[in-house]
């Protein structure tokens, strides 16, 4: 009789092919990353926008997420008629880079107009990292370890999302907020560069469907 219990092994990352792992890894460290500064957005907002408010936050956040979920649908339409994994890999490290880096942005701006137009790229970039990330994810995953691996994707994404979420706060709280954006962008370019050790086992060509 097969097992039908998971494996605690595959919780910590073991057993899955390398593709996989830094996929998972990367991702955790960026949402990380993220999760330092999402939660008190708006207080940062307050402090460092000259007539920053509730609105203007949710102005901006909105702006982020509305580019972004337009973009995705064809960006992801146009990963799908490139035969080839080299350009979805490509695609996903710079675009994924640019996104950890945006964040420094955040320190150069007085107005609610230049926060928009940061939003909006930010929202461009990320659009161009999800689908590509998917796309990687799901061609390389594990044979009947399917929802094992989705299962521990989003287990460890959104724990240290909520643990950063308390870091981000009690050092902003401490030390401001210019120390907590370097952190995110640092955090995020690290987590970015652990997508590169995945390049040889990417597939030059795909085969076409029948």
């Amino acid at each position: 009789m097969n097992k039908r219990s998971t494996a605690i092994k595959d919780y910590f990352l073991r057993d899955i092919n390398p593709v996989i792992r830094f996929l998972i890894v990367s991702v955790t460290i960026l949402s990380g990353a993220s999760g330092l500064l999402g939660p008190i957005f708006a207080l940062f907002v307050e402090d460092f926008v000259v007539g920053g408010n509730e609105a203007v936050a949710g102005l901006a956040a909105g702006i982020y997420l509305l580019t972004r979920s337009v973009l995705q649908i064809p960006i992801a339409h146009m990963i799908d008629k490139i035969r080839g994994e080299k350009d979805d890999f490509w695609i996903m490290f710079v675009f994924t880079v640019l996104a950890s880096v945006a964040p420094i942005a955040y320190l150069l701006i007085n107005t609610p107009l230049e926060l928009y137009i940061v939003q909006f790229m930010l929202g461009c970039f990320t659009a161009f990292t999800y689908p590509t990330y998917m796309a990687i994810f799901t061609r390389h995953i594990d044979k009947d370890k399917e929802g094992t691996e989705w299962g521990v994707y989003f287990t460890l994404t959104d724990l240290l999302s909520a643990v950063f979420g308390a870091l981000g706060g009690y050092i902003a709280s401490e030390k401001g907020f210019a120390p907590l954006i370097i952190g995110v962008s640092v955090m995020g370019l690290f987590g970015s560069l652990l997508l590169f050790p995945i390049r040889p086992y990417i597939r030059m060509k795909l085969k076409k469907s029948s």
